[in-house]
């Protein structure tokens, strides 16, 4: 028998990571987490279905995968669930009235909610991104709109399951593959 310790020191239990934790998670309990990331029922019963994941990064990839194979009924239901990217605290009153006025028009032109994935992106350059990208998207025809939401809220499903495995962490474990910080 392999000894699970270094001569002289304690055993350590092994604790399971948080990609273990989410692997052997009631069906349910999966599908509400990832139903946190995107508001697709038939995304997050295909990524549920697909466990276990050996590494975060697989779970990344069915991730990716099921939101590009995303139906337009699919699209319809997570946009509704999304809401408009939040105007920092402290900004100007104007800055609230461009963002309302812009995604007015984006969701009079379009029918849904604008999203943008605003990852990694500095909280001071935020809104202006969100103001840039819904004035720019405001041209784009109703297809190819639906594309680009499509992969805005594949970008944020994705940032959003590394967030929740992240908030799941303990400092005792890291699950392999992950990003930085999980």
């Amino acid at each position: 028998m392999t000894p699970t310790h270094s001569p002289g020191r304690p055993a350590i239990p092994c604790l399971p990571t948080v990609l273990d934790a989410f692997n052997i998670a009631p069906a349910d309990e999966a599908r509400l987490l990832l139903l946190d990331c995107l508001r697709s029922l038939r995304w997050a019963e295909r990524v549920a279905a697909h466990r276990p994941y050996p590494t975060v990064d697989a779970l990344l990839a069915a991730s990716d995968e099921a939101a590009y194979d995303l139906t337009v009924s699919d699209l319809s239901e997570a946009l509704a669930a999304e809401t408009l990217p939040v105007v920092p605290e402290g900004a100007y009153s104007a800055a609230h009235m461009a963002m309302d006025a812009a995604h007015a028009a984006y969701e009079a032109r379009f029918g849904h909610a604008f999203v943008i994935c605003l990852d990694g992106l500095p909280a001071a350059e935020a809104l202006d991104h969100a103001l840039a990208g819904i004035r720019s998207r405001l041209t784009n025809d109703p297809e190819d709109e639906r594309v680009v939401a499509a992969e805005e809220l594949r970008r944020i499903a994705r940032g959003r399951l590394v967030s929740s495995l992240r908030g799941a962490a303990n400092c005792a474990t890291s699950p392999q593959g992950a990003p930085p910080g999980v």
